[in-house]
């Protein structure tokens, strides 16, 4: 007779969207979990599998692509991004049903933004605060979110939602922001400056694990650390500790007229988040508290 131990099953998970943060949580799980990855891209399986994933191809913008993802695992990690245009995210519609004709997902856990909160004027913001969707991007967000709260809802699948700000990474492509202070991008001029949030990628991948465990049903779960800088301040921190010049300091009025629409959505909201769910109930201990540890780590 086999000793119970010895017969005892590895958790499941499927990663749909396993870009870096999904490696990162591949590295957390590998050797305990039996984890499979989606990917459109077939140039990514070797990567995936050398990962230790299980890489399937399929693609959420093809729903025929995706007839064996619902019987694959009891956990699902759903990181992929919306469409790049619309005000809803169809690529979550497709993979909430596949996921509801397998039947086997107990618990999903997905990567949302901080952006369905819209400019808070630099209040201090919790999970019980409305959302208020400002650019199109945002509002794809908030109606994938609304689609997976009603599958939770109605499928009885623990839905965890994590609200996610800027992730930086020095190892991450897009992610170190000494790149925007090479580039001598400005920032806004203090009297007119936000406060942003951020998170460190590795933190955010041991967030992703804490949810896939222990995330309470349809439950929201503000992911950051615990920094609380203006945007400025951020970059001039990220100067001070290469040795690099601060960015300009420019006025609004001249940013709206000379920066890119998208910087300007990121620099016309303004909020401070609240991490207390994420400690409390996912349990997550930050590696990289604030951005300084975060940054001075590889600085040093």
């Amino acid at each position: 007779m086999s000793h119970p131990l010895m017969t005892q099953r590895r958790p499941t998970l499927l990663i749909v969207g396993c870009g870096d943060v999904g490696l990162r949580v591949l590295k957390l799980l590998r050797g305990r979990w039996t984890v499979w990855a989606l990917t459109s891209s077939p140039g990514r399986l070797p990567a995936l599998r050398a990962a230790g994933a299980v890489p399937l191809l399929g693609n959420l913008d093809d729903p025929r692509t995706l007839g064996r993802l619902g019987g694959l695992a009891e956990r699902v990690l759903h990181l992929a991004p919306p469409p790049g245009t619309g005000h809803t995210d169809p690529r979550t519609a497709h993979l909430l049903r596949a996921l509801a004709r397998g039947g086997r997902t107990s618990r999903l856990v997905y990567g949302s933004t901080t952006g369905v909160y819209g400019d808070c004027g630099g209040e201090a913001v919790d999970e019980t605060r409305a959302v208020n969707p400002a650019t199109d991007r945002a509002r794809r967000r908030v109606d994938a979110e609304a689609r997976l709260q009603h599958f939770g809802r109605h499928s009885g699948c623990h839905v965890t939602i994590l609200r996610i700000p800027g992730i930086y990474a020095l190892d991450r492509e897009g992610g170190d922001p000494r790149e925007r202070v090479r580039r001598g991008t400005p920032a806004l001029q203090a009297a007119e400056d936000v406060y942003t949030n951020h998170i460190h990628a590795d933190d955010l991948a041991r967030a992703c694990v804490r949810a896939l465990m222990a995330g309470l049903p349809q439950r929201v779960v503000n992911v950051c650390d615990d920094t609380d800088l203006r945007m400025g301040d951020y970059f001039d921190l990220v100067a001070d500790l290469w040795h690099l010049p601060h960015p300009p300091r420019i006025s609004r009025a001249t940013a709206l007229a000379t920066l890119p629409p998208m910087m300007m959505s990121f620099m016309s909201e303004s909020r401070r988040l609240s991490n207390v769910r994420m400690k409390r109930e996912l349990g997550t201990v930050l590696r990289y508290p604030t951005v300084r540890e975060g940054l001075a780590v590889a600085s040093g």
